[in-house]
């Protein structure tokens, strides 16, 4: 792998910022100042929070609606938010919340026990009425609730099959966001063209391609907004997104490329935000057919990747090299022993021999965007090569991000069009999140997880299971770690890198801060010639 020619990046870039600077003095002054314009990676794919998936999504899920829960400003730490308080039963099965008074869904419908109960009776209930409105695939995440009760109109009690460590930071998901219940019915699978929540914005439109527009909802329960709208503008291009924000046409790029990081990190007018956050890069390996069903050969496609080269160069210090599935922002339950795999050609080349897999033809697919993805298609052309540096010929097939998501989430497969990799990336806000739902038995595509790769180990069912079972801290950790050990050493997946977020904003706006979950929350962010 080279390293980025710095010089190139410069003269590209500075190709950007005159063009933009031209067009850029007339336009910026067309967006009013309390509108605050959010460049994303790609269009969403729905905004109905139960159906959704990706965090481009949840960065405006989490403006339009709110959930019993949330986690802190700043960290993965759990606060109430439409729930004022909740406790907990002495056998840790039964969690009673106790909702705000008061609220109510932009549709003017009151916020209720009922409509928590419809919420999440709708994503596991497959007779509930508003099942069709689906499908529903996080609903995974709560496979651990029994029943949900509405004791009365301001109280509600989730009772859980076992106790399950994971379940707050799940609530706090978009996928535990609370939906109304008349406006969900009314609408079925147009709810998420058309949503409805009590957040601190509601939905104004949707152009397709264009932009979604939110605006500020008076009668939030935690304040008026800052800002009388927000325009989400999906820009798939990273140098459109760069080009975009020189021009002045948007406030907040979220997902900027590396090279155009650097630009803004010594330009006047603009600031980098940055926040650490549990993500993890990697490629899905498919266990159930082709070449590396073999675990040698997933040993040598993990040692065969240069993460420290991609990690600098490609990436450009936005990523550090991934050692295992648990990120270095589970500070709590990360292992800093935890070896991995380096680079070692040598042995690469030695395992593909053992395995009589010199020469094997592998399919990547790659995705040309999307969140967290980072820089897809170049991390895809690095691998591809580092590959081909121990022998493995390896063809890429891109796709545009959500017609991404829709072939590697049904599977890589066992057919004639099967694919032997995909690239894929998650940010969760649990240590039990990623692997229960892309590695678990019970999480292949058929039955509604995301287990691509087909990977089935019941030594790793047991761990998770029991890890989510542990109210001792200490326990759970030491189990996840084990799950951890036992996920490197089968490798059913190749880890690469976990990414920093980073966010480019304008000098003019206030009040900007990434969240450790990968979302924005906007409702105090305003510019500072708003009123």
């Amino acid at each position: 792998m080279s390293p980025a020619c710095p010089a190139l990046v410069g003269l590209v870039l500075a190709a950007l910022a005159a063009a933009a600077g031209v067009a850029g003095r007339a336009r910026a002054a067309e967006v009013p100042d309390d509108v605050l314009v959010v460049g994303q990676s790609a269009e969403p794919a729905s905004l109905d929070p139960g159906v959704t998936t990706a965090t481009n999504d949840a960065r405006i899920l989490v403006n339009l609606y709110d959930g019993l829960v949330r986690t802190k400003p700043g960290s993965l730490e759990i606060e109430p938010a439409l729930a004022e308080s909740w406790s907990l039963s002495e056998d840790g099965r039964r969690y009673t919340f106790r909702l705000r008074a008061g609220v109510r869904f932009h549709d003017g419908s009151p916020l209720d026990a009922r409509a928590v109960t419809f919420t999440f009776g709708r994503l596991l209930e497959p007779a509930h009425p508003a099942a069709a409105t689906g499908p529903f695939p996080l609903a995974f995440l709560f496979r651990a609730v029994e029943r949900v009760e509405a004791l009365d109109p301001r109280t509600v009690r989730f009772t859980l099959r076992q106790p399950f460590a994971p379940f707050l930071a799940n609530l706090a998901t978009p996928t535990g966001l609370i939906v109304p219940p008349g406006a969900v019915m009314a609408r079925g699978k147009d709810f998420g063209r058309n949503p409805v929540g009590t957040g601190p914005f509601r939905f104004e439109a949707w152009q397709s391609s264009r932009k979604v527009t939110l605006a500020r909802n008076p009668g939030y329960w935690g304040g008026p907004a800052a800002s009388r709208l927000v325009i989400f503008r999906p820009l798939a291009d990273p140098n459109t997104r760069a080009t975009e924000m020189l021009a002045g046409d948007v406030d907040v790029v979220a997902e900027m490329p590396p090279d155009a990081l650097a630009l803004f990190r010594h330009r006047a007018g603009f600031s980098v935000a940055e926040a650490v956050g549990p993500h993890l890069w990697y490629l899905i390996l498919n266990m159930r057919a082709g070449p590396l069903r073999d675990r040698r050969v997933r040993e040598a496609v993990n040692w065969a990747i240069d993460r420290r080269a991609l990690a600098e160069h490609v990436l450009q210090g936005t990523a550090v090299p991934a050692r295992g599935i648990i990120a270095p922002a589970f500070a709590g339950t990360y292992d800093p022993d935890l070896a991995g795999y380096g680079h070692d050609p040598a042995r690469a080349r030695a395992l593909l021999r053992e395995a009589g897999a010199e020469g094997a033809r592998l399919t990547l697919l790659v995705a040309e965007g999307g969140s967290g993805m980072l820089d897809p298609v170049a991390m895809g052309t690095a691998i591809q090569a580092d590959l081909a540096r121990v022998g493995l010929d390896v063809r890429l097939v891109t796709y545009e991000w959500n017609a991404y998501l829709a072939r590697v989430n049904r599977g890589l497969g066992e057919d004639a069009d099967m694919a032997d990799m995909a690239e894929m990336a998650w940010m969760t806000n649990d240590p039990d999140q990623l692997p229960s739902l892309a590695l678990a038995s019970d999480a292949l595509p058929g039955k509604g997880g995301f287990n691509a790769g087909g990977y089935a180990n019941p030594d790793l069912d047991r761990l998770l299971d029991e890890a989510r079972r542990s109210t001792d801290p200490a326990r759970r950790r030491d189990l996840d770690r084990a799950a951890e050990r036992l996920v490197v050493a089968d490798a059913p997946f190749a880890v690469v890198v976990h990414g920093k977020q980073a966010a480019v904003v304008r000098e003019a706006v206030r009040g900007f801060a990434l969240d450790p979950t990968f979302t924005a929350r906007l409702a105090g962010v305003r510019k500072r010639e708003g009123p």
